[in-house]
């Protein structure tokens, strides 16, 4: 595959905040705030042109595993032998918004009912709906009990500081999320940040893809901020059979995960965690589940 170096954009930015406090005292100070911009993801297959497929708000950085990640979990990519070339695209009219926009080059054709959804995504949220729901189960295989790392206790509650020292932009605004995939020894494969919790996923997952790593079976996902039922679905998607997040999961997310067959432990901080599906792959007495 080609062109695979996307290129490094600016994740910051400065700014001059007035700081005011309870006692009625004002003043100024420098600020950095973490970058939101929108990027569009194109693709194209032999026998098809180039064509839109959603827009995304993120924050810059890593867009070409972004754009992979995005369209793996999507299905439009079933493995990493689909994926010919990925390259900003050439806007002679505006040189600022030629990296805010990427084309993904398919071997295959690629199915175009996904072009019909008309996706605009934001970076708190993805795209779920009723169709994609009843679509996941009919999609990705159960997870078998043996597959997927198993956590001690110790390894599982230190996962988000594993995470976490790798987060050189949030060190400096405290405003991004983070997506990581560790292994049961708690090396980590890869970490990503994002603005959005389902982009930072994308970004890991797309780098598997490029990598020609799937399925990701052997590695825990770990989140920073909370499950929703789209990390779940873009976790089965890539065969992820261990979810770790910092903050809470919805009902709709365990519930999927218990039906797919994936670990999913939540609020993972202050040493405990809780302990929601499949909890064969934890092992040890010493962690308080509450």
């Amino acid at each position: 595959m080609a062109n695979m170096a996307s290129t490094v954009r600016r994740k910051v930015t400065n700014r001059v905040v007035t700081v005011v406090r309870k006692d009625g005292m004002q003043g100024t100070k420098p600020d950095v705030l973490v970058t939101e911009e929108p990027m569009e993801i194109r693709a194209e297959s032999p026998s098809q042109p180039v064509q839109p497929i959603a827009v995304t708000m993120r924050t810059p950085g890593h867009d070409f595993e972004l754009a992979v990640g995005f369209l793996f979990t999507e299905g439009m990519i079933k493995n990493s032998d689909d994926v010919r070339t990925v390259r900003y695209c050439q806007l002679p009219d505006s040189a600022e918004q030629q990296f805010n926009v990427v084309t993904v080059s398919l071997a295959r054709q690629f199915d175009e009912a996904l072009l019909r959804r008309g996706m605009v995504t934001s970076a708190s949220c993805g795209i779920c709906g009723t169709t994609s729901i009843d679509q996941l189960s009919m999609t990705v295989d159960h997870i078998d009990a043996g597959v997927g790392p198993v956590m001690t206790t110790q390894m599982l509650v230190a996962l988000p500081e594993i995470i976490r020292q790798s987060q050189p932009t949030f060190d400096r605004t405290g405003g991004l999320h983070a997506a990581g995939l560790i292994d049961a020894q708690g090396a980590a494969y890869c970490v990503r940040e994002d603005i959005g919790r389902h982009n930072a996923v994308d970004k890991v997952i797309g780098k598997a893809v490029l990598d020609n790593q799937l399925p990701i079976s052997r590695y825990a996902l770990v989140v920073s901020g909370r499950l929703s039922f789209e990390i779940i679905q873009k976790a089965a998607m890539a065969g992820i059979a261990f979810i770790a997040a910092v903050g809470a999961p919805s009902s709709l997310a365990v519930e999927t995960a218990d039906e797919l067959g994936i670990t999913v432990v939540g609020f993972v901080r202050d040493g405990t965690a809780n302990v929601y599906t499949h909890g064969h792959r934890v092992i040890g007495q010493d962690l308080s589940i509450r």
